[in-house]
């Protein structure tokens, strides 16, 4: 029922993606009286719009595809094979929803209290929330913290419509597939949902602005993804900026200049994907007296995620880059614990990525490029998974493992890798950085066989000079 009501809370926690809800939850573990704002969904947009549902699509594309272009190899065949992708969709919608009732039975479980409605501060200790019903809640608060994520940048003149020109919250709810997609960022979002929407046969056109897909990441897995998806008939179109679009009954007509001049593309829907900026608008931040990067819009915090009002932490997207789920989690723990008195740091040496494509790719630190940047003796290999058994009876020995290592101490800088299930296993590089680990110890590791988790062991006996699966070449070094 609409109406003004009042309560009073010690820790306030707006926003419940995976920062805000791992904040709360850790919080009230901890013996706090926490009360969790959120407009929409629990989970925020990792779990209801982005990593859950779009890994359960490209989930159910890859068991379509790998039926029926890799099954007849195999000896397995099927007639008949669809893809029904309002089922998929049902499909995923059950995925997130129960992700979400395990959020809210842990928030539960810790003693959290759930305000659904859109909070905005209105002073150093205090908010006011608006509920759907358009209600108002005052909660004066203790200690905050702000985990309000992101949104999707816009592009003027690229606006989205939701149904011809959509962005990926959008574009994960579809129930009807176009003939034509054109994709306007060769990022993480437009490579993996431009992936999953070609193996379903859509015709895929990928336009970014920068030299390479998946700006910023290590060069040689851009180029393994960008083979991998001109491989599966997408087309890829990177050096190249959109200048126009025009809405037709067709579909769009995309503008865009690059090398070869000035062209028109069409197609019958535009995905644009061009990069999210921190959700720190219209929050009420200046009452609360926290500052904002008038540049980036991000909120500065210190290493236990403070910011400049010591009763105030940002977490998560809004807080700073990367934007990635896994750290939220981490920062929305040690906000929690420093508001508890505890003695708690976010402090890493290795911030891993996944992107989540086929091959997939993940890297962990630096590439060998950036360790000289940084003073090492950097030396890398690349072990191929055509050498490992485990690839070769998954029918897919595409891909391989890069180990960067520093021949000044023997040290683990980085790792970068293209192939099935990387992501699984890039964890083990993360914790040899994290613990100063050497090469020498990877290949020490008695790893299980027959896994992908062997490329990291087989790449580093290859760093070493001492490679058992591949031929030793005279380029090795010798052994360490």
């Amino acid at each position: 029922m609409a109406g003004t009501y009042s309560r009073a809370t010690e820790v306030l926690v707006l926003g419940g993606g995976p920062g805000g809800y791992m904040a709360a939850l850790r919080a009230g573990q901890l013996g706090k009286k926490v009360l969790l704002v959120e407009k929409g969904e629990l989970g925020g947009e990792c779990l209801n719009r982005g990593c859950i549902p779009s890994k359960a699509l490209i989930h159910a594309s890859l068991l379509y595809h790998h039926l029926r272009s890799e099954g007849p190899d195999l000896g397995v065949t099927a007639q008949g094979v669809s893809f029904d992708l309002g089922q998929t969709v049902r499909w995923k919608d059950e995925v997130v929803a129960k992700e979400r009732d395990g959020v809210a039975s842990l928030l539960k479980a810790a003693g959290v209290t759930v305000l659904r409605g859109e909070g905005r501060f209105t002073g150093p200790t205090s908010i006011d929330v608006e509920a759907p019903d358009g209600g108002h809640e005052r909660v004066d608060f203790q200690q905050a913290v702000v985990a309000t994520g992101a949104v999707h940048t816009v592009l003027p003149g690229f606006e989205t419509d939701g149904q011809v020109v959509v962005n990926a919250w959008q574009l994960l709810d579809v129930t009807t597939l176009p003939r034509s997609m054109l994709v306007l960022g060769g990022g993480v979002s437009g490579l993996e949902l431009g992936e999953f929407l070609a193996r379903l046969g859509v015709e895929v056109t990928i336009v970014e602005l920068l030299p390479q897909l998946l700006p910023g990441i290590e060069p040689d897995l851009s180029r393994e993804v960008t083979r991998a998806l001109e491989a599966l008939g997408v087309k890829v179109r990177v050096g190249t900026q959109a200048v126009g679009l025009e809405r037709v009954p067709a579909g769009v007509r995309l503008t865009v200049e690059g090398a070869a001049g000035r062209e028109t593309l069409e197609a019958e829907r535009l995905f644009v994907t061009v990069g999210k900026r921190p959700a720190s608008r219209d929050l009420g931040l200046e009452e609360a007296g926290v500052l904002v990067d008038p540049k980036t819009g991000f909120i500065p915090v210190d290493d236990q995620m403070r910011t400049n009002q010591p009763h105030v932490y940002a977490v998560g997207d809004v807080a700073r880059p990367p934007m990635l789920a896994h750290k939220a989690y981490r920062e929305g723990v040690v906000a929690a614990e420093a508001i508890s008195g505890a003695t708690t740091r976010f402090q890493f040496q290795a911030m891993p990525s996944v992107v989540f494509t086929t091959p997939e790719l993940a890297s962990v630190g630096f590439t060998r490029a950036e360790a000289e940047s940084k003073g090492l003796r950097a030396r890398e290999v690349r072990f191929p998974f055509a050498a490992l058994g485990r690839a070769h009876a998954n029918h897919d020995a595409t891909g391989w493992f890069k180990l960067v290592g520093d021949d000044a101490t023997g040290r683990v800088p980085g790792a970068h890798v293209a192939g099935e299930s990387a992501g699984e296993y890039v964890t083990e590089v993360s914790l040899a950085i994290e613990m100063g680990a050497t090469v020498r110890d990877l290949a020490l590791t008695i790893h299980p066989h027959p896994t992908f988790s062997e490329v990291v062991q087989e790449a580093a006996l290859l760093w070493l000079g001492e490679p058992m699966h591949v031929a030793r070449r005279r380029a090795d070094a010798p052994g360490r």
